[in-house]
């Protein structure tokens, strides 16, 4: 491995020198020392207390609870003599000069917050949630874009051992209310808009909307961006209405509260496409180690770094990218299209904000293709360090293109994770080689292997993603579940063959193939398999291969089981300006893919759709619309987590029109 943190890491643990293959196997063997290691590693005592609130003793250093049910999933309890708060491990970073955060537009406005200005917000800010009677376990929702004031408001709620929900301004606000409404928050904060596309898009309304459909509420904050609309008057009601500006401008300043290491820090929202919203929780410990571990030792964040991973406050990539503000880098807010007024806008800000780790999409990189870019011959991105990229699989060919056009020998992070841990599994690290189409590594303290349908390890095979052992920020519990039916029912209750496991496993529901190198590919999600003929394959994988074509901007595939075992492969393409399905694209469509998949997944169609539905964190929803084109009358899909719900319509009168 190269120098960086993870090998002054490794140094630290008497493995320096040490193959990645190695360390982590290692940190996968003893989970309670390497959890303590990073501990260490980055002076997390130094901001802690033990649970009594005196000084820690040597007792109180237990990584694990001793308990038999101590160490297992779900239930495992970390350091459970400690209390600590997460906005304490972000301020020991303000005595830095320079700025914490800068909060860009698209249209181009610019702020900057100072990391001594933060904590005095965040201090004034806490001061002004107590003063309206917000104390620990409360809930606070955000109904915001990304900006700065978002991340203040964030860190004030939590520092007061209060709970954190946020929703983007995207959602209208019944589908908002879905979601915080289950957690009867005491305050709202909310935008008066933001600019899209090149479109003010006023939110007063909606907002205000929105703070009526939350019982409980005793006050709601408004912000009012650079560019955004005005606020109104504040009407006479119940609910107090204030500014922002004069939220944070308060005398009474609050120091962040130690609470407990599994006390709540915030509850992120399944996708809720075919049900309620589930209420995922996470607690201040477990996602204090996981981030440090995360952006830190892997993608070896500090301070004097510029991190910035676009994304919006519904997705957990926000929670991340605040995350890496623990390791003292100053972190970079953008609220806009990442392709407007063209697909060249994220390069320009790397440029002008001196971005040393860029996290994207798959989606944004192969526009930027499309679009015919060279980032790296067009801007000066000699600042940049690392490319950071998620939401989907990332294509072989992205990583050649990546190379070629924005900058030779750039190393590639392709993360896959989820809402559920707020972090990653695997994906790439310092030193370690970077194969496209591959995520490098498992993550250190992640014992994450492919399992056969018996449970026997795979290597060099698509198999089941299974987590093995407990990892600090697994949810602590769901929202409103008392007994914890609903969170076992989501990860350890699948059925084996040949019975239960023996203890608990955590199943992802992604197909993953586990090289004999310790690397990993993504296949897809293993409840919308292609099983064709008995043969198996991944919807990502075709899309590897489909969305490469310049005609295509976006494939949809589908396996739809029929009557009497028939079964319907259809391939969904939105296509390029001036192009069409003709029998020369479907040709080559089937050419490539019998040629570089398997001759036995040709689509039986190709069909032109002006649109392919997503859910409003942009995941492509095959298993509801699988399940819409074979008929299926229980299908339940809740239109406020639909990006574009009039789609929907148009693949039912499909799956009508398809004759078995």
């Amino acid at each position: 491995m190269s120098t960086g943190q993870i090998e002054a890491f490794a140094e630290s643990v008497g493995l320096g020198g040490a193959e990645y293959g190695r360390l982590w196997q290692w940190s996968v063997d003893n989970p309670a020392t390497f959890w303590r290691a990073v501990w260490d590693f980055y002076g997390v005592s130094e901001r802690a207390a033990a649970a009594d609130g005196g000084p820690l003793g040597p007792d109180d250093h237990a990584v694990l609870a001793p308990a038999t049910s101590g160490a297992t999933m779900p239930g495992a309890r970390w350091f459970p003599a400690m209390r600590l708060n997460y906005v304490d491990q972000i301020l020991a970073h303000a005595d830095q000069p320079g700025t914490a955060i800068v909060g860009v537009t698209e249209d181009g406005e610019r702020a900057e917050l100072s990391w001594s200005r933060l904590a005095d917000q965040v201090a004034r800010l806490a001061g002004t949630l107590e003063e309206l009677g917000v104390g620990e376990g409360d809930v606070v929702a955000a109904y915001l874009p990304d900006i700065p004031e978002t991340v203040v408001a964030f860190l004030a709620t939590v520092s007061l051992g209060a709970i954190w929900s946020g929703c983007g301004q995207d959602y209208a606000p019944e589908g908002a209310a879905a979601r915080l409404g289950q957690l009867r928050p005491r305050v709202l904060f909310s935008s008066t808009g933001y600019r899209f596309n090149g479109k003010l898009a006023d939110k007063n309304a909606d907002s205000a909307e929105l703070a009526g459909l939350l019982t409980d509420l005793v006050a709601h904050i408004v912000v009012v961006p650079a560019d955004g609309p005005p606020a109104p008057d504040a009407p006479d009601g119940p609910v107090r209405v204030c500014a922002f500006a004069d939220a944070v401008g308060g005398a009474h300043r609050v120091p962040p509260r130690p609470v407990p290491f599994d006390h709540p820090l915030w509850v992120l929202f399944s996708s809720g496409t075919t049900g309620k919203p589930k209420g995922i929780v996470h607690g201040h410990g477990g996602v204090v180690l996981e981030h440090l571990k995360a952006a830190g030792l892997h993608a070896d964040l500090r301070r004097g770094d510029i991190f910035f991973w676009h994304t919006a406050l519904s997705w957990m990539m926000w929670n991340f990218q605040v995350g890496g503000l623990l390791t003292g880098a100053t972190i970079v807010t953008y609220s806009g299209s990442p392709l407007y007024p063209d697909a060249d806008r994220l390069w320009r800000l790397v440029e002008s904000e001196h971005v040393t780790y860029l996290g994207t999409s798959p989606g944004q990189l192969r526009a930027s293709q499309k679009a015919g870019l060279s980032p790296g011959r067009d801007h000066d991105l000699s600042t940049l360090r690392t490319l950071g990229s998620t939401g989907s699989t990332l294509a072989a060919d992205l990583f050649g293109w990546v190379d070629a056009n924005v900058s030779a020998g750039l190393p590639i992070s392709s993360i896959s994770g989820g809402t559920d841990v707020v972090s990653a599994f695997a994906g790439g690290s310092v030193g370690v080689p970077v194969v496209a189409g591959e995520l490098s590594v498992r993550y250190l303290g992640v014992a994450l292997d492919s399992w056969a349908p018996d449970r026997t390890p795979l290597i060099g095979e698509v198999g089941e993603m299974v987590i093995t052992a407990p990892m600090p920020s697994m949810p602590i519990f769901f929202w409103d579940d008392p007994g914890g039916k609903r969170y076992r029912s989501a990860y350890f209750d699948h059925e084996w063959e040949g019975g239960a496991a023996s203890g608990p496993v955590w199943r992802h529901g992604d197909w993953v193939t586990v090289t004999d190198r310790g690397s990993l590919v993504i296949h897809g999600r293993s409840d919308a398999t292609l099983n064709r003929h008995g043969i198996r394959m991944g919807s990502a994988d075709i899309y590897e291969v489909v969305e490469g074509f310049d005609e295509i901007t976006e494939a949809f595939v589908l396996g739809v089981d029929g009557p009497d075992g028939a079964y319907w492969m259809p391939l969904f393409v939105t296509l390029a300006e001036g192009a069409v399905v003709d029998d020369d694209l479907r040709a080559r469509i089937a050419a490539e893919i019998r040629t570089r998949l398997s001759p036995r997944h040709v689509p039986d169609e190709v069909i032109e759709v002006p649109g392919i539905p997503h859910t409003r964190t942009g995941k492509k929803l095959e298993v509801p619309v699988t399940a819409i084109l074979a008929g299926r009358s229980e299908v339940n899909l809740d239109p406020r987590s639909v990006d574009d719900f009039s789609l929907i319509d148009l693949y039912a009168r499909l799956g009508r029109q398809h004759l078995w």
